[in-house]
């Protein structure tokens, strides 16, 4: 009758058990799907169990933004804890009141060490690059990776006049001449992302790229990324690629392993997750390129 049946093949009993396991679409099948593996290794008698999410699916869902809604990322969170899950390891939540949802611990990984792996592994001279933001809640995002490779930070200023629709984008910061980077956690449609894009070349810029952690790319996303005026469009494998997004000549996929098999490691040693990602543990730039990083 289409129910989920999970057994472990081996004993587990005193084991810390890491469950890889991105609740990307089908979203719910694969939510389910961890809590009951979550469950069939706490009955295991598993020593600890942490979720491992490279991509959470009701990240977005973190707030009420009208009335009668559901705040199903915390909703999320606690079904988790109460299937048995001991921490969380998770990669760019769509913000920083997703973790205080948990009342488990949460490690918090971040896309931008594959981002400047993939940027370093093409040589670019850092003189020609700016990265921006494409909207005001982004800038944080955007900050932290300007300063770690030392380059100008831009905004996209977007006004709506109604929801889903953006009248008017305005560039905050100089773009003439530049190679744009668009950084981001999640890239749905893509029609925000395309749009920003040609502004940035009506500004001025020289080309436009896009690094986005978590490639959710619905509906006509493809489409309108395969027509866009962006160089290319770079994406982590947090979500398991569909067809089309794989043969898309301009889209790129990096892979997330080395970064969370690092974390893993930390956390089953005991050692801080957090310092994987702090500035000065990073490799500095040298004669104007970066320099790879893992």
């Amino acid at each position: 009758d289409g129910v989920i049946y999970v057994q472990v093949g081996e004993s587990i009993r005193g084991c810390d058990v890491f469950l890889v396991q991105p609740t990307c679409p089908p979203v719910n099948d694969n939510l389910m799907e961890l809590l009951v593996m979550v469950d069939a290794c706490r009955r295991a008698s598993a020593r600890s169990i942490t979720a491992v999410l490279p991509y959470f699916g009701y990240a977005r869902a973190d707030r009420k933004s009208q009335g009668r809604e559901s705040i199903a990322a915390k909703l999320t969170a606690n079904i988790l804890t109460e299937a048995g899950a001991d921490r969380v390891l998770a990669m760019d939540l769509h913000s920083g009141e997703c973790v205080g949802y948990f009342d488990i611990p949460v490690d918090h990984v971040y896309g931008d060490a594959v981002i400047l792996d993939y940027l370093a592994s093409k040589r670019i001279s850092t003189g020609d690059l700016v990265v921006v933001s494409p909207d005001v809640g982004g800038v944080a995002r955007a900050r932290e990776l300007a300063k770690r490779i030392n380059v100008p930070l831009s905004i996209v200023d977007k006004r709506r006049e109604r929801a889903g629709e953006v009248a008017e984008m305005t560039i905050i910061g100089d773009v003439t001449g530049k190679k744009c980077i668009i950084v981001d956690d999640i890239c749905d449609t893509a029609g925000t992302l395309c749009k920003a894009a040609e502004v940035l070349i009506e500004n001025g810029a020289a080309e436009v790229h896009s690094y986005i952690t978590h490639g959710v790319l619905s509906g006509p996303a493809v489409e309108r990324i395969s027509n866009s005026v962006m160089k290319s469009l770079v994406i982590t494998d947090s979500i398991q690629a569909t067809e089309p997004v794989a043969k898309a000549a301009n889209i790129r996929i990096v892979p997330t392993a080395p970064i969370f098999a690092q974390a893993i490691l930390n956390i089953w040693n005991g050692t801080s997750v957090s310092s994987l990602f702090e500035t000065e543990t990073l490799e500095p730039i040298y004669d104007g390129q970066l320099q790879r990083l893992l």
